[in-house]
């Protein structure tokens, strides 16, 4: 495998967006939005399909946790995949992984065959988001990354908020079938623009045999830690042994794995000595923290108006909306002024959006004002979209396009971590809070615990409980917050360049003030 040398800005490189990668761009969203949507719309049937299917819904949630699980195994594998084979033909099997799971989803019997056939449509969807990364920086180049990343971040920001409008239009009006039969259409139309539009080939003479030792590792270790943070959120804390056990597992798992890769280096199935390359450390620990705070962030906004304002899916759903509006508007400018001037003063203003976003949360009660809240959600949209696309982006500024391909799962690995640690830490500090305001006003808590508390909450009991509801809402909001403006420390590191110059000087610094990866 080459060497993740860090690369300068060619200066013949165009500047705009040419229409090669534009095309290439829009057949990786064709892909993309389809997964982000399904996992967002079959969240909302869960209740549906515990009924439609007669199991209890602990048994359905694994539709879910089956789906996750499935995604973990396979993101360590993609860029041994890319490498051996290709990314045009690791994104055709991919979608046609997801494609034939959901086709065999609509047809499931019973629980436990739907249970299956998502596991098999998480094994395609698993590699879509680090292939999909890995295609775009390879035909975008250092230069324009930013502005590539902008496409490719239209599903991973609107796909949330919209997924449960249409999840919540399909369960009224149709058949629980249907969430998803909706994907073979659009799958087999993705699939077809793959084969037309990507460029062949790709695949390295020397990418070697699949390190079957380290992949066993380290999804294993991945898996683990996922189960365990969702055990969190569904147990509504940390200290069940349920729960620490995994994420204990998952930690030992993954420095047994940084042993083997050390020992074993550029055959192993993600080269740990990435880290060696600074931007590549610093981008990394900016995406881990973007997942936790945001992304966690995501879960308690529906949540707040379902369970504390009564509203239902659908409408939830219409009342995140101006969130996606904000994100396509800050991805259209943050884009292209992270190519002209750099992540590093993006970023920062992003998080300065984001956090006023979330400020008017932290305050909300029974009746505030929707219009009020449609505005800092807004805002909190151009947050989200002035700070994801472009620390990823820059994440992958130094890295030559050989080792894209192993880079893109990492920093898939750690958005999934960080969104479900985000998730797990969110819910565990409304439902404590919760409980510990219900015990203070004389109210019994009941025996449900995590995001089933919340739900188990009767209606004749909302007028007494919904303003301390309100109120732990408030306060996880104020978790979040701060959460979001941690990233403010890694963002110092990201990449600035001098306004209205070609960056390949400001590269050029940067490469020499990074340590190359020997040895690779």
């Amino acid at each position: 495998m080459a060497t993740p040398q860090q690369t300068s800005v060619k200066p013949e490189q165009p500047d705009k967006l040419d229409r090669s990668v534009i095309l290439t761009g829009l057949v990786v969203v064709a892909g993309m939005i389809m997964v982000v949507l399904d996992t967002t719309i079959v969240n909302v049937a869960l209740d549906t399909l515990s009924s439609d299917l007669d199991a209890p819904l602990s048994t359905t949630q694994w539709v879910v946790t089956g789906y996750m699980l499935a995604v973990a195994l396979v993101i360590p594998l993609t860029g041994w995949a890319m490498d051996r084979f290709g990314a045009k033909a690791t994104w055709i099997t991919s979608l046609t992984l997801f494609v034939a799971g959901s086709a065999l989803c609509a047809l499931a019997w019973n629980m436990e065959s739907l249970i299956a056939f998502r596991m098999l449509q998480g094994l395609g969807g698993g590699m879509l988001l680090p292939a999909g990364q890995a295609i775009i920086t390879r035909a975008a180049g250092p230069q324009r990354l930013g502005r590539a990343m902008s496409i490719l971040g239209v599903p991973m920001l609107l796909g949330p908020v919209f997924g449960p409008v249409l999840g919540g239009l399909l369960v009224d009006y149709t058949t629980w079938h249907w969430i998803f039969i909706v994907n073979v259409p659009v799958g087999i139309l993705a699939i077809a623009l793959a084969v037309w539009k990507l460029p062949s080939g790709g695949a390295l003479p020397d990418a070697g045999r699949l390190d079957t030792r380290g992949l066993i590792l380290l999804s294993g270790s991945l898996a683990a830690l996922l189960y365990g943070l969702s055990q969190a959120s569904s147990e509504g804390g940390f200290g069940n042994w349920a729960v620490l056990g995994w994420l204990i597992a998952g930690a030992i798992g993954l420095a047994l794995y940084t042993w083997h890769s050390l020992h074993r280096g550029s055959a192993s199935i993600i080269d740990v000595r990435l880290f060696k390359n600074f931007r590549f450390a610093s981008g990394t620990v900016s995406v881990f923290l973007v997942a936790i705070g945001m992304f966690g962030g995501m879960l308690l906004l529906p949540l707040y108006y379902q369970t504390v304002r009564g509203e239902d899916a659908l409408s939830a759903g219409w009342l995140l909306a101006p969130q996606g509006l904000g994100a396509i508007v800050a991805m259209v400018i943050g884009g292209r002024l992270s190519d002209r001037i750099g992540a590093g003063y993006v970023v920062p203003v992003g998080i300065v959006l984001a956090l006023a976003g979330t400020l008017p949360f932290t305050q909300v009660g029974t009746d505030t004002s929707y219009l009020w809240l449609s505005a800092a959600l807004f805002v909190r949209g151009m947050g989200l979209g002035s700070v994801m696309m472009p620390t990823i982006a820059a994440s992958y500024t130094q890295l030559s396009k050989d080792v894209v391909s192993r880079a893109a799962p990492t920093l898939s690995a750690m958005q999934q971590v960080g969104g479900s640690l985000g998730s797990a830490l969110l819910v565990t500090a409304l439902t404590q809070r919760f409980t510990t305001q219900l015990t203070d006003a004389g109210v019994q808590s009941g025996a449900a615990s995590g995001t089933d508390q919340l739900g188990s909450i009767p209606p004749e009991a909302m007028p007494t409980v919904a303003p301390l509801l309100a109120n732990s809402f408030g306060y996880a909001f104020w978790i979040t917050f701060a959460l979001t403006a941690l990233i403010a420390v890694p963002a110092l590191f990201l990449p600035r360049h001098r306004h209205g110059k070609d960056s390949t000087e400001s590269n050029t610094r940067d490469t020499e003030q990074a340590p190359a990866v020997p040895g690779l």
